[in-house]
């Protein structure tokens, strides 16, 4: 297995230098959306692709890709705050497909409860048009859900599947203005109540065309088997179409094991079809991730009918279609440096207009909540990463939260580490899972650093003063119990990760998704060749039968070097196990051999495949987020050794990771804060952090440069210090608050609003 494996890597390499395109893109693994994208569609136009789906309770999202592997969010086409948006956790937005037709882009979608909408727009990045109610035709009492849109190519006429109940399947034919017209083909024949539905609900129907024939598919139910039928004529007529006995999936079953409610199958230039697909995981221990959206080829059978085998576990080959530099569609870091929220991000729910803004503040995010709370979410589809924010939050009470979380689809279970007040009035930093709850008291003030880890179905909490030096809030927590099977609408929707705030509101300074610089846990890669995972007796499991030539990729490292997250890296660690001659591990960014390489770190013999040991390399500047690639290289075709983790290490990192003195920022360096509250009146405090006994100023200024108030002029020692400024003398508007010392200078502004 291991030879015809070398035999293909080869035959790769070969047609890399054909086609020009690198190894990192000719092989995928699937999921290539990784968490919860239910019901997907997929649409060519162009060189492009995009695909959407049912969101439910989370705020839609479009996808857009060059490659069909990987896949970025490029707009929301139904907005959060849109009046008919409900607030439940298996409601919301149903289905959802965006195609051009009639020079513009149409996204259709459902609401559930079986309301049918569209929205337009001139650019599938939008803006996206208010949504118009789709009318129910004359003869039917309902559009249904978890629609498509149809259009022919050969006639220019587009048709809305719909699919209202187990035997209520019809194609609508829309007119120019998007509207039904009248002309309604009945597909009730195709599963007919009197014999008990035999297809079951017949749900998601999707349709396309290949070699003149009209191709007609649908799904028995949310984890049921794939059918499909096929007619040379587009027609309601019984007796024209022929249905495929069986599923068309074939073959063995691995992870994603019931791939189901495909999207139509779009044709690519070299004659290869392909389909979205969405599965849940195998595992019940990760089922609760969702139906996570998978690529499959799709062949076709002596008697015409379209196949598609099994997702494996194995690296596919890819389409050859050229990326464009897309990432691997992880959740992204963000730097609130924008004037608008990125369109990764998506609300629970209806929110209202003005509980989130990045124009309080600079560069912060404001999250207020909205009928008790309110939050920013990603799919939270991985099994291991870091998530690190910079709160601003001042609590009133017990009840007041504002941090980071994980939390599941029936929005039951969280485990979230945040800022609040503890039981005796004193403020708080806090982890937490179900019943589990460990706090410290806040000695550090207003605005704090959170990080949460997840090392698989262990979840831990950290805080720090400055991002550098962090202590662990209590002890590690199992939430297994979140990413199993559960009741209600978990079967519909998966886990989310993100920001929130609950009682009052908080700025955010950024939002980091894998920290370069806290341990990466190898056995989970988003995308690899030739490597497997074995299970440890003591977790972390491992990345092992590591042989030369093989890979594995990490999606969206954040390695900072900007004005949010200042660390870039100087060196490398690595926590391997070998029993050969050991071998080399190549560190890649974005792409193998056509992105750049980092670091080289030499990997030796440790005399036990159970020694891990600590391997350490130089790392070449880099700055941003980025897909990391370990390349593995080395003598003969046996195993090299095995890996536990890596990390890297910052140029401005304390010689001890962790530092379990909450008061000292733990490094050399003068930090100026944004003032809080902002906007306020009359008062607000802002806190600074002094490395060195330095004579220091702090003043403040108006938008002309005039000088209006001295908060402080003088020695100040080592330490945290706050000013407060009592701005009762001061007129509405924005100021400038400036702190300078020997060799340094820092501004920020603030906002009197009376």
């Amino acid at each position: 297995m291991k030879l015809s494996r070398l035999i293909l890597i080869y035959l790769i390499l070969f047609l890399c230098k054909v086609f020009a395109q690198p190894v990192s893109l000719k092989t995928f693994m699937n999921p290539v959306i990784p968490g919860d994208h239910p019901d997907p569609t997929l649409t060519r136009i162009g060189n492009h692709f995009y695909t959407s789906g049912s969101s439910f309770n989370p705020t839609p999202k479009i996808y857009h890709s060059t490659d069909l592997v990987h896949w970025e969010v490029i707009s929301q086409p139904v907005s959060p705050d849109w009046s008919q948006y409900g607030d439940e956790p298996g409601g919301g937005i149903w289905g959802g497909h965006t195609v051009f037709y009639d020079g513009k882009y149409w996204h259709y979608f459902g609401r559930g409860g079986g309301s049918m909408y569209f929205v337009t727009a001139n650019q599938p990045e939008g803006p996206w048009s208010e949504p118009t109610t789709v009318l129910v035709p004359a003869g039917l009492w309902s559009l249904g859900v978890d629609n498509s849109i149809f259009i022919d190519e050969d006639t220019g006429k587009w048709y809305l599947l719909t699919k209202a109940g187990p035997q209520n399947n019809h194609i609508v034919e829309l007119g120019n203005d998007g509207q039904p017209t009248g002309k309604i083909l009945d597909l009730t024949w195709l599963n007919p109540d009197a014999d008990g539905n035999p297809y079951g609900w017949a749900e998601g129907p999707v349709m396309w065309k290949h070699n003149g024939y009209y191709y007609y598919s649908f799904a028995q139910h949310l984890v049921g088997d794939q059918y499909v039928m096929r007619s040379d004529t587009l027609t309601d007529d019984e007796s024209a179409w022929t249905i495929y006995n069986g599923s068309i999936f074939t073959g063995s079953r691995a992870t994603f094991n019931r791939p189901n409610h495909i999207s139509p199958a779009v044709l690519l230039d070299d004659g290869t079809s392909w389909v979205i697909a969405h599965s849940y995981h195998s595992s019940s221990s990760w089922y609760a991730h969702g139906r996570q959206g998978l690529l499959c080829q799709v062949t076709y059978n002596d008697q015409g009918f379209p196949v598609i085998q099994y997702p494996p576990d194995d690296a596919l080959q890819a389409p050859d279609l050229p990326s464009s530099g897309i990432p691997w569609m992880v959740p992204k870091s963000d730097m609130f440096d924008e004037t608008t929220l990125k369109p990764e991000w998506s609300f629970l729910g209806y929110t209202a207009q003005g509980t989130y803004s990045l124009d309080v503040q600079e560069g912060w995010l404001y999250l207020e909540p909205y009928g008790g709370s309110n939050t920013v979410i990603q799919n939270d589809g991985e099994h291991s990463y870091s998530l690190i924010t910079r709160v601003e939050f001042e609590p009133a009470s017990t009840s007041d939260e504002a941090g980071l979380w994980i939390i599941n689809g029936p929005e039951t279970l969280s485990a979230k580490v945040y800022s609040t007040k503890n039981s005796d009035g004193e403020k708080a930093l806090a982890f937490s899972f179900d019943k589990t709850l460990f706090s410290v008291v806040n000695k550090i003030g207003s605005i704090v650093w959170l990080k949460l880890v997840r090392a698989e179905h262990m979840i831990s909490g950290y805080y720090s003063s400055d991002g550098i030096a962090w202590t662990q809030i209590g002890e590690a927590i199992n939430a297994s119990s979140m990413d199993v099977q559960q009741t209600d609408f978990n079967n519909f929707t998966g886990n989310q990760q993100g920001l929130y705030v609950k009682g009052n509101y908080a700025f955010f300074d950024l939002y980091i998704y894998r920290d370069a610089y806290s341990q990466i846990i190898a056995a989970h890669p988003a995308n690899q060749y030739g490597t497997d995972v074995t299970t440890n007796r003591y977790p972390p499991n491992s990345l092992d039968l590591i042989e030369n030539n093989d890979w594995a990729m990490y999606a969206g490292v954040e390695f900072g070097g900007n004005t949010g997250y200042n660390k870039t890296p100087d060196s490398l660690e690595i926590s391997a196990a070998c029993t050969s001659s050991g071998g080399i591990v190549e560190i890649w960014i974005d792409s193998l051999d056509t992105g750049e390489k980092i670091a080289e770190c030499n990997i030796e013999n440790t005399g036990s495949s159970s020694d891990f040991q600590i391997f350490k390399a130089p790392v070449e500047n880099v700055s941003g987020s980025h897909d990391v690639y370990l390349r593995f290289t080395g003598d003969g075709t046996s195993r090299l050794f095995r890996i536990n983790w890596f990390r890297f290490k910052s140029n401005l990192e304390a010689p001890n990771a962790v530092d379990n003195n909450a008061n000292s920022p733990g490094v050399n360096d003068f930090h100026l804060n944004q003032n809080f509250p902002n906007p306020f009146n009359p008062a607000t405090n802002i806190s600074y952090y002094i490395p060195r006994s330095s004579s220091i100023t702090l003043k403040i200024y108006n938008l002309l440069g005039q000088e209006i108030m001295t908060l402080f002029e003088g020695i100040r020692n080592q330490g945290n210090y706050t000013e407060t400024i009592d701005a009762g003398n001061l007129s509405n508007g924005v100021y400038i608050y400036t702190l300078t010392s020997e060799n340094f200078a820092e501004s920020k502004k603030l906002m009197i609003l009376k």
